[in-house]
């Protein structure tokens, strides 16, 4: 049967540490996966649900964006997915009357996991002014105080909407129509935090910002290269596909500052054998220096343009523009710079070449380890340079693969929550609707939080996430965010975020992916799109955990009433009456999306169009895919001092914490903990299970202090060190971002070491 929540915070000060895993998944992940699911669920219920999830006539699992074959297995879910449906389908309620026994200041003091670990909430929650807790509040009255703050800012550029992956196309399209019917572009979301660095190298060099493979083209590779990017915790279902081209002949190179034990070798949970053998993952593992991956792939294409017959001439001469100075920059990588970038020796370099020299079919797949640092974009860009010069885009097996890393996020900007929109996108939405859109930009993540600092930006609205958990610099941030006039937070659990309000504040609950959603007109369902462009069905198929609750679409549609009252010609209340007359919208608005109702009823769902993947049509600037040629950077670290990425524990997804476990790293029972090679520990003087403050270095002399860390000797690559976000997003300056994405740099954190 399900337990009950925790009354206290658990103690973390004395961490258990023993050595890593070299395997993943397996029995002990089914053991993880049901002693969870049962704790938050109880057995029937665990049932009845986890068999529903990323099934065809079922919902689409809330947390990572990984996409599903045609053919599904019964158990189509992974453990950290489990985790994530276990604590939306939590039978542990949050009421009134929790919020009556503790109060604002209690709440500041908890911990994530325990404010995670109370369950759903029930009821709409208000602070008001002056409040010292939250008080039960009607919906008319909530949307009544939204519209008081709203329609009093001097200018609609005072208002941020923020929106987190997890939320529908439905929902999205409808926030993104209401901010920019209200007047303003400022629609940060979670992707400025994190493939912002993805999306704007993809759009420069092949024209559209997505990831350019399909599931069946991973099946098909000859050559997999996983760089900065641990699947074994961060998208377990991942591995499936991995084992499935290593069976098909493929060969994989991963390139990390860790070694994870999902690359070494995958137990895959669905079949006997593979939970008692397993399958080897990895052909090479380049243990590469925290952000030396540009330099590595600029020297690998230095490499390949100086191999007779390796590059693709006629794919150069007919689809590319750019390659002599691509060319010319390349000359310049030097090997002895390259392995002081990398920490990798000329014997793993070389053996990676001769693997993309004998692949027909390459694909490169990344997420965070590429995309935050402040030369994400160029590694990025680098990385594309690599797979057209051996004609690698638009070729079965073969692409570009970020790996999103929330279950809607792609969908979300593709429904058009950006601050920086087209022009076309927005002429769409006009012609649509009969508004007339704001045309400048608006305020990305980091833009926000400044804006909320500088008294420019007084009312900030939040769909899903935990803002305060996920961004950087926190200190900054929290005093940031109380400067503001009205906080709101659209949420189905607890967070940090509402903990720290603005001068007044307000929770509203909405129901999960795990609900059942029905309106006026009956029974709803909700699509999303993965991370390969698939768009597709999700229908909850439980009884919401409160009758107070109101759907996403339905909170935007009265939100917009309150607000825009009958000045809007806009049918809102259609809208939450019945989401197909949403869809009949976007059809005619959103590419791709042409008979939309239609297309999503099927099972299967649709693929959206991809011209470089389709057609070898490349929508940029020149008309083509674009080589580029940015100046080789890396991070230089001062003597006694290392490079900090931060980083998910397995217990953790985003900065929702399931437990305080990192199983596969040998870490139990607590998360203030700092990975440092034991030779980079030795020369500090860092023994093994000594406690000390991790202090970061920025050229703004601020300092930025987490304290109390446990040091556990790891084997992280030399001059490195990894810790847990979102414990560590205090060290993480707010101006240290990615050049042209503006994406928090939280890979790249300088740190020295003080005593505790």
């Amino acid at each position: 049967m399900a337990t009950k929540p925790p009354t206290g915070d658990p103690v973390q000060d004395a961490p258990q540490v023993t050595p890593p895993k070299h395997a993943a998944a397996g029995l002990p992940a089914i053991g993880h996966t049901l002693r969870i699911a049962q704790e938050q669920m109880g057995l029937a219920r665990t049932a009845r649900t986890l068999l529903k999830v990323n099934q065809k006539d079922g919902f689409d699992c809330p947390g990572c964006a990984w996409p599903e074959g045609d053919k599904r297995h019964t158990a189509e879910f992974c453990e950290n997915g489990a985790k994530a449906v276990a604590e939306e389908a939590t039978l542990r309620r949050v009421t009134p009357e929790f919020f009556a026994a503790h109060p604002l200041a209690d709440l500041a003091t908890r911990s994530g996991y325990w404010l995670g670990q109370q369950g759903r909430i029930t009821q709409p929650m208000y602070l008001p002014e002056g409040g010292d807790r939250y008080k039960a509040i009607s919906w008319e009255r909530a949307f009544a105080v939204i519209a008081e703050e709203l329609t009093a800012l001097g200018s609609p550029d005072e208002a941020l909407f923020y929106t987190s992956g997890r939320t529908s196309n439905e929902a999205a399209f409808l926030f993104q129509l209401f901010a920019r019917e209200f007047g303003t572009n400022n629609l940060p979301d979670c992707s400025n935090m994190c493939h912002e660095s993805s999306g704007s190298a993809l759009t420069e060099t092949i024209g559209i910002g997505k990831g350019s493979v399909s599931l069946e083209d991973l099946h098909q590779a000859d050559l997999i290269i996983v760089a900065g990017q641990n699947p074994g915790t961060n998208h377990p279902r991942m591995l499936s596909a991995l084992e499935k081209a290593k069976t098909a002949g493929a060969k994989i190179i991963s390139v990390n500052p860790l070694p994870e034990a999902g690359m070494e070798r995958f137990k895959n949970p669905q079949t006997p054998l593979g939970m008692l053998r397993g399958t080897a993952l990895n052909d090479l593992f380049l243990q590469i220096r925290i952000g030396g991956d540009q330099a590595l792939f600029r020297l690998l294409n230095k490499l390949v343009i100086e191999t007779e017959g390796a590059t693709d001439e006629d794919f150069i001469r007919e689809h590319t523009h750019g390659y002599g100075e691509l060319a010319a920059a390349a000359k310049g990588a030097d090997w002895d710079e390259t392995l002081t970038a990398t920490g990798l020796t000329r014997p793993e370099i070389e053996r990676a070449l001769a693997m993309i020299l004998a692949s027909k079919r390459t694909i490169v797949c990344w997420a965070m380890g590429l995309t935050q640092h402040k030369h994400a974009v160029a590694t990025i860009r680098e990385v594309v340079n690599l797979l057209l010069l051996r004609g690698n885009i638009g070729r079965p097996g073969a692409g570009v693969c970020p790996v999103r890393g929330h279950s809607n996020v792609q969908g979300d900007r593709t429904m058009g929550i950006f601050e920086r929109p087209a022009p076309a996108f927005l002429d769409a939405l006009d012609k649509e609707f009969g508004i007339t859109s704001p045309r400048g930009h608006g305020y990305d993540v980091v833009r926000s939080i400044q804006a909320m600092r500088d008294g420019r930006a007084k009312v900030l609205f939040a769909m899903g996430g935990n803002f305060v958990g996920a961004t950087p610099d926190t200190e900054v941030t929290e005093a940031a965010i109380r400067r503001t006039a009205l906080t709101v937070h659209v949420s189905t659990k607890l967070n940090r975020s509402h903990a720290v309000t603005g001068r007044r504040a307000l929770i509203l609950p909405t129901l999960g992916r795990t609900d059942k959603d029905v309106q006026a007109s009956g029974r709803q369902f909700v699509t999303v799109e993965d991370s390969m462009g698939m768009v597709h069905a999700s229908r909850g198929n439980l009884a919401p955990a409160s009758p107070h609750l109101l759907s996403e679409p339905a909170i935007v549609a009265r939100m917009a009433r309150a607000v825009l009252g009958t000045a809007s010609a806009t049918p809102w209340e259609q809208f939450e009456r019945d989401y197909a007359t949403i869809r009949d919208r976007i059809s005619r608005v959103v590419p791709g999306f042409e008979d939309f109702n239609a297309r999503a009823a099927r099972p299967e769902g649709f693929r959206l169009p991809h011209a470089p993947r389709d057609e070898r049509r490349f929508p940029t600037r020149t008309g083509k895919a674009n080589f580029t040629a940015a100046p080789v950077e890396y991070p230089r670290v001062p003597q006694g001092r290392l490079l900090l990425q931060t980083l998910r524990s397995h217990d953790q997804y985003n900065t929702t914490i399931y437990g305080l476990d990192d199983r596969y790293r040998g870490i139990t029972g607590g998360r203030r903990i700092v990975m440092v090679n034991p030779a980079d520990a030795a020369e500090l003087g860092l023994a093994d299970g000594s406690y000390t403050d991790l202090v970061s270095e920025w050229k703004d002399g601020v300092e930025r202090r987490a304290p109390g860390f446990r040091v556990v000797h790891y084997p992280t690559a030399r001059g490195c060190a990894a810790a847990y976000y979102p414990e560590t997003n205090v060290l993480v300056p707010l101006d240290s971002t990615a050049d042209t994405s503006n994406t928090p740099a939280s890979k790249s954190v300088v740190v020295r070491f003080e005593p505790a």
